[in-house]
């Protein structure tokens, strides 16, 4: 059974008051969790409608709690378009699907350069076998190979020890390189 009665005290830090019944008799205690959720707080001297109930603590208190000014909140709507055009929607899928196909091809290019700068020099620049002249000067370059199993002719490791950094071809340190696979006998040189 509905009563009514009059809000004559309310604490909003703590979410709680007291109505005063209009039958009469001892004020009814009231929680927040009474009231509708429609995001009004309630006021002092408000008249109010509600169901009398148990609390935790077995006293009464008011529950089911009707602001009469307000009554009852309609139920929350979200102000959206009920007809969107398929137009819009297949714009917006188009573009979902092409920030998509970018950050992929930016992804695979990334994971690319970054298997690149982990090969050791040798493997990512392409191999260049030496060139035959007839002049003197050979036609050798520095194309990160260090090792005499990398080599072709005693000449071209003579050469790449004397113009190339980091070689591992000269195990003495005496100047011949390769001496087991291409520097050996009088002539190698």
């Amino acid at each position: 059974m509905r009563s009514t009665g009059i809000l004559r005290s309310w604490n909003d830090e703590r979410g709680f008051g007291f109505i005063a019944p209009t039958h009469g008799g001892a004020e009814l205690f009231v929680h927040i969790s009474a009231f509708p959720r429609d995001g009004s707080r309630p006021a002092v001297g408000e008249t109010l409608s509600y169901e009398l109930g148990r609390g935790k603590d077995g006293k009464p208190q008011a529950v089911n709690v009707v602001r009469s000014a307000v009554g009852r909140a309609p139920p929350q709507t979200s102000p959206r378009p009920q007809n969107r055009s398929w137009l819009g929607r297949g714009l917006v899928l188009c573009l979902v699907v092409a920030v998509s196909v970018w950050g992929y091809g930016r992804f695979q290019a990334s994971t690319h350069r970054r298997q690149l700068e982990s090969l050791p020099p040798a493997a990512a620049e392409p191999f260049a076998a030496p060139q035959p002249t007839s002049t003197a000067e050979p036609s050798f370059r520095c194309d990160g190979r260090t090792h005499c199993s990398q080599m072709t002719s005693c000449a071209e490791a003579t050469w790449f020890i004397n113009h190339c950094p980091g070689t591992q071809m000269d195990g003495n340190h005496d100047g011949v390189p390769c001496e087991r696979q291409w520097c050996t006998g009088p002539g190698a040189r």
